[in-house]
């Protein structure tokens, strides 16, 4: 059979499946795949209709017409109160009850805490300009060696308040929508889009590539079906988180089936804010980790991952190799 490559997307509303299976074409192929790659297109689960074509996700950290429709500058709220209301929401989407009293980020907040280091690290970027490796360690302590050089923490011509709003709105449905995926009921419907597609293409060749959420959907999957897959991509995933990893259904580990793990993500990427799988999901020598630059206002885009060429070439390569035999 012809390889094939199932790409799975992150959080957040997007635009319809087949113009968001043609941009992660585009970004990592440079052209469109046809039948090769497949869209686990999940977004309908959660959100009524698919953003319009020519607004592109703000999760991504782009939006139509540029800078002017960006967030507007928000009110000055304490990183605290922040956190309580954004885990209010998150609780009540998923038809439960907050935890009572004042938030502390304990027992009763499974992922408070990784909500918390993402709003500090946000803060931190929006406020000043920093190495990348004081961004890797802002709010909790992690990431204790940093990634190598200084980078630059924010190039998004905004003033501080409204860098502040484009971050806090990708940590909050961030946060809401993984939030779903463990606590609100999504994740086996989610997990089955997946399942879906893997089964259409039974028995070819594979690489599958997931995105922020989707990430953690696919591990999933693969984990569970043990589904052979030649490489398995993950790009601003926040599995090395340990709120993430304690919510997982098995212990962290290299799925069976996969041959070679690569995951990127750039040290300003609020989401994938553990860097490191290596240490934490065994055997590690089938899992690379990259540090890389994702230029877009919030370092999370998809597409900027995609197309950076420490990610495609190998995905390339791979999947010439593949369609030689």
């Amino acid at each position: 059979m012809r390889p094939a490559v199932i790409y799975v997307h992150g959080n957040g509303n997007k635009v319809r499946a087949e113009l968001l299976k043609s941009q992660w074409d585009r970004a990592l192929f440079g052209t469109d795949m046809a039948g090769v790659s497949r869209m686990a297109y999940w977004a309908p689960l959660r959100y009524d209709a698919p953003l319009p074509d020519d607004r592109p996700d703000p999760l991504d950290g782009r939006e139509a017409g540029g800078v002017e429709e960006m967030p507007q500058p928000v009110a000055a709220e304490p990183p605290e109160e922040f956190v309580a209301r954004a885990l209010g929401e998150a609780w009540f989407e998923s038809g439960g009850a907050a935890p009572e009293g004042p938030w502390t980020g304990g027992e009763g907040d499974p992922l408070g805490g990784w909500l918390r280091d993402m709003t500090y690290l946000a803060d931190t970027l929006a406020e000043s300009t920093v190495s990348a490796g004081s961004a890797g360690n802002a709010g909790s302590g992690r990431n204790p060696d940093g990634p190598p050089g200084g980078v630059p923490a924010e190039a998004l011509p905004l003033p501080a308040p409204a860098r502040k709003a484009v971050f806090r709105t990708l940590v909050k449905y961030t946060f809401k929508d993984v939030h779903a995926y463990f606590f609100g009921g999504a994740g086996d419907a989610i997990r089955e889009v997946v399942r879906a597609e893997l089964a259409a293409v039974e028995g070819a060749p594979l690489i599958v590539v997931g995105h922020s959420l989707g990430s953690i959907v696919a591990y999933e999957v693969l984990t569970e079906l043990e589904r052979e897959t030649e490489l398995f991509v993950t790009v601003g995933s926040p599995l090395a988180v340990t709120e993430v990893q304690d919510h997982l259904a098995e212990p962290p580990a290299v799925p069976a089936g996969v041959r070679s793990w690569l995951n990127a993500s750039d040290p300003r990427d609020l989401v994938a804010l553990d860097h490191t799988l290596r240490p934490e999901y065994p055997p590690a020598e089938r899992v690379t980790d990259l540090l890389v630059s994702n230029d877009s206002d919030n370092h999370h885009g998809i597409v900027e991952y995609l197309a950076n060429p420490q990610v495609n070439e190998v995905c390339r390569r791979l999947l010439d190799r593949l369609a030689a035999g």
